[in-house]
């Protein structure tokens, strides 16, 4: 009775987002390598175009490193370092271009304190919290509920609704992360647009890359909108 009430039909909720999700992944991959396919006309490498943008706004103490994997991109604040995946470091070509202009946005955002890379960043302890109690708590508070099933149990209760709150917080920070994310790929965008070093047809592919990436966080967040949505249900049902 406990597997039924919990595997059932609300699992369907989570296909639109989990089909949307893989959508999106799909569509990145694809962007991604078209774009690795139109080379930069004047040869720019990632690394280079973040460089640049860095030194442009004034950024001399952020570094720029090499990762391995694919699309392991990302600015990281603490250590004040870009770090690139290998093709997008050396690539020279628009994808690569893009998404390395997409992070040094990140680093941009920070210097120029853009309030909601602030909010994320404050976020950020508490969705870690959240991630490793939230179903838990929740998990237990359902078990619980089965030995009180004809009255209000405040304990499996409490379990509960703590466990909703602390996965709320998730579903909080990929809200505060969509205009983080949109905002960074403008940033790139406007940047690479008033250098004059891309062409037309390579400006425009950088946009396709960076827009099919963004459709992830969107993703993303519909995933965890509807996981909450989940849980909030099933703890109504089970009172």
């Amino acid at each position: 009775m406990f597997y039924y009430s919990f595997f059932d039909w609300t699992l369907f909720l989570l296909l639109p987002a989990f089909i949307f999700a893989l959508i999106a992944q799909y569509r990145v991959n694809r962007a991604f390598t078209w774009g690795s396919g139109i080379r930069t006309s004047r040869g720019i490498t990632g690394a280079q175009a973040a460089r640049k943008i860095l030194d442009d706004n004034g950024l001399y103490d952020v570094s720029i490193e090499r990762v391995g994997g694919h699309l392991t991109d990302h600015y990281d604040p603490k250590e004040n370092v870009i770090r690139l995946s290998d093709e997008v470091y050396s690539g020279a070509n628009t994808a690569a271009v893009g998404v390395a202009a997409h992070e040094a946005g990140h680093a941009v955002q920070y210097a120029q304190d853009y309030f909601p890379i602030r909010v994320r960043a404050a976020v950020i302890p508490l969705t870690r919290i959240g991630a490793g109690l939230a179903m838990p708590l929740f998990l237990i508070g359902l078990f619980i509920s089965y030995f009180f099933i004809q009255a209000a149990n405040p304990i499996s209760d409490f379990l509960m609704v703590s466990g909703i709150g602390l996965y709320s917080f998730s579903t909080l920070f990929q809200l505060v992360t969509l205009p983080v994310e949109f905002n960074a790929s403008r940033r790139a965008l406007r940047i690479l647009d008033g250098w004059g070093t891309l062409t037309k047809e390579e400006h425009r592919a950088a946009g396709q890359v960076l827009s099919a990436a963004a459709m992830t966080y969107v993703a993303a967040l519909a995933t965890s909108l509807l996981s909450l949505f989940r849980l909030i249900l099933i703890f109504r049902r089970r009172r």
